[in-house]
């Protein structure tokens, strides 16, 4: 029973702590884009975006997130994400000349128009598949509360118990331990009279 009860805490616990870790990457990645004003957070040269769009669709889908290494050093066939006209776009480079990239999304039939490199955001490094569902579920704020509400009570019931089992095998060995002396005390009564 020890054993179960320590390894469902040791779950609650890494899961409080990967909980906790999103929440705030959502809140740099929050202030960073709504606070400052930035097009794109920037988390130790790393950034994240939601895909909206279906352009790349069998190798990205919508809801999906990827992680952009903040970068200039793209090459062919790398998934880029750039801006273009104050959108931010993720596709597939097809060709490069000179200073300019052609690009491409994998479901789009035609090329995109050529985008400067200074254009380039960074490169995809990081898909992470249906992803965009839970950023949106972890960034309401009732609910990343209603589940450290959740977790803390869970901790709280389990160190209860754990508690109440300590007083009871603690009062279980104080009855016994009374009766022990109680019946020694009517021994050595006897013995005496």
């Amino acid at each position: 029973m020890k054993l179960l009860e320590k390894i469902v805490k040791t779950f609650f616990n890494i899961l409080l702590v990967l909980v906790v870790i999103l929440v705030i990457i959502v809140s740099i990645n929050f202030f960073q884009i709504n606070i400052l004003k930035n097009k794109y957070s920037n988390l130790f040269g790393f950034t994240i975006f939601e895909v909206t769009t279906g352009s790349m669709s069998g190798t990205i889908e919508i809801n999906d997130v990827i992680i952009v290494k903040i970068t200039n050093d793209v090459k062919n066939n790398d998934i880029i994400t750039f801006e273009n006209k104050g959108e931010i776009i993720t596709h597939r480079i097809v060709a490069v000349k000179e200073d300019e990239y052609f690009t491409k999304g994998d479901a789009n039939s035609g090329e995109d128009v050529p985008i400067k490199k200074d254009a380039v955001i960074g490169k995809v490094v990081k898909i992470l598949p249906r992803f965009g569902i839970w950023v949106k579920v972890l960034s309401d704020v009732k609910v990343v509360g209603s589940i450290i509400v959740t977790m803390i009570l869970f901790g709280m019931a389990v160190s209860s118990k754990n508690e109440n089992e300590h007083k009871e095998k603690k009062s279980f060995s104080r009855f016994m331990r009374n009766r022990r002396e109680k019946r020694n005390g009517k021994s050595k009564e006897k013995e005496k009279g």
